[in-house]
C-alpha cells in the first residue's frame, strides 16, 4: 500500500480516524519510567533504590498499573536531564554540630 492508500483507508473507518495536528498537540507527554531507567542500564531494583522511589510504585507504573502524578513526572523528567544532580541531591548530608557559648 502507498501512504496515500493508507491514509485513505484510515480516513475511510470512521472508529479508527487518525488525530489532528491540534489533538496531538494537546496531549500530554508522560515521561516512561522504564524507558528512562533502561537508559541508565539500571535493574528495578537499582533505579529505584538510587533515586528514593518505592520499589511497587516503580513497577505500578511500569506495568501500566499506575501512572505517575503531576510531581512525580517532574521528578522523572529531572532524573532523565540530570541524575547526577539528583543523586547529589539525594545523598545524606552530615550534620555540622553547634557549639553552644555558656
Amino acid at each position: 500500500m502507498t501512504d496515500d492508500e493508507v491514509m485513505a483507508a484510515a480516513l475511510s473507518d470512521p472508529d479508527a480516524q487518525p488525530l489532528t495536528a491540534a489533538q496531538l498537540a494537546r496531549m500530554k507527554h508522560t515521561p516512561r519510567a522504564k524507558l528512562i531507567r533502561r537508559a541508565f542500564g539500571l535493574t528495578q531494583e537499582e533505579f529505584a533504590a538510587q533515586f528514593q522511589i518505592p520499589l511497587g510504585t516503580l513497577r505500578d507504573w511500569e506495568q501500566g498499573v499506575a501512572e505517575p502524578d503531576q510531581a512525580a513526572r517532574a521528578y522523572l523528567r529531572v532524573i532523565a536531564a540530570d541524575p547526577d544532580a539528583v543523586r547529589k541531591a539525594l545523598q545524606p548530608r552530615q550534620r555540622v554540630g553547634r557549639t553552644s557559648e555558656a
